[in-house]
């Protein structure tokens, strides 16, 4: 061992015995023997060239050296663990920015994943926005939602479909014009998303007489299940509430608008274990999801 070598793991044993000042005990906090940890200690000295510690018959005693240089080797020492950890848990966390009308769909996804991935945390962040930019914003990956988009791999393309609760009074057998007698819910301030489904039925052109407009669609299915009206949204969105009989499917037409969601990541050098993981993950959760071919 040269001088210039610090030898660090007989610095973590110095410090741990100069803070039980016995080395029965030091050797026990650090697995170790007794021989083993008197081993690293003389090592310690030799580097420095002076004594650590004064043996005597009661345990041991630090030397004026040795207090002298304690308070700031358990500094350094604290400093080198703090960076190490936050390396360490910034390789463990993912970054993901996701519009707020994904969350029914994502949410269930992520508690799949960390239950899977135990080693990975997933830091979430909601918004209204539906893309992102790598170069102004401190996320890993993202998910998109538009028409004509091609980046990153497709998780769902969007497709609508009315959906209502099981406790509103409406016949599950009616044509679609039978809508007309219920509260339209919009996901958007316009009637863009009801209006598109509405010109793929056979049934004549209704009026939509009563309507209420949300900011997202998430918000127009929960009004949706707690009885409000009718609402248009993604299929894939509502497919736990469909299941879980919080609301039916009154139609089984759906309608394709073009757009869809996708999953885009930061690029980078090279792609993480983590980060693979966590694609393989968010894609394969849901088995009616058709694998992507690759990223574009």
């Amino acid at each position: 061992m040269t001088r210039r070598t610090l030898p660090l793991n007989a610095l973590e044993a110095f410090l741990v015995t100069a803070r039980h000042l016995n080395l029965t005990h030091a050797a026990r906090a650090l697995f170790l023997t007794q021989g083993a940890v008197s081993r690293k200690i003389a090592a310690l000295e030799a580097w420095f060239g002076f004594a650590l510690f004064e043996r005597h018959a009661r345990g041991l005693r630090l030397t004026p050296q040795g207090s002298a240089l304690l308070p700031e080797l358990q500094s350094a020492w604290d400093e080198l663990m703090r960076a190490a950890e936050q390396a360490r848990q910034q390789h463990t966390v993912i970054r993901l920015k996701a519009p707020t009308c994904a969350m029914r769909w994502l949410v269930p996804k992520l508690m799949q994943l960390e239950k899977s991935l135990n080693d990975v945390q997933v830091t979430l962040t909601t918004t209204t926005d539906h893309d992102v930019n790598f170069k102004t914003e401190p996320y890993d990956a993202a998910i998109v939602f538009g028409a004509h988009k091609n980046q990153g791999f497709l998780l769902f393309e969007e497709a609508l479909t009315p959906v209502l609760s099981p406790a509103l009074p409406y016949d599950v057998s009616s044509s679609p014009d039978a809508l007309a007698a219920l509260t339209f819910l919009h996901p958007t301030r316009d009637k863009t998303d009801w209006t598109l489904w509405l010109a793929q039925q056979d049934a004549p052109r209704m009026v939509m007489r009563k309507n209420q407009h949300f900011d997202t669609m998430d918000l127009a299915i929960s009004a949706a299940i707690q009885g409000f009206g009718v609402a248009i949204a993604d299929e894939q969105l509502v497919a736990d509430d469909v299941r879980a009989g919080r609301l039916i499917r009154p139609f089984p037409q759906r309608v394709k608008t073009g757009a869809s969601y996708r999953l885009v990541l930061r690029e980078a050098p090279q792609e993480s274990e983590l980060m693979s993981a966590f694609v393989t993950q968010l894609l394969s959760t849901d088995p009616e999801l058709k694998a992507p071919a690759g990223r574009a």
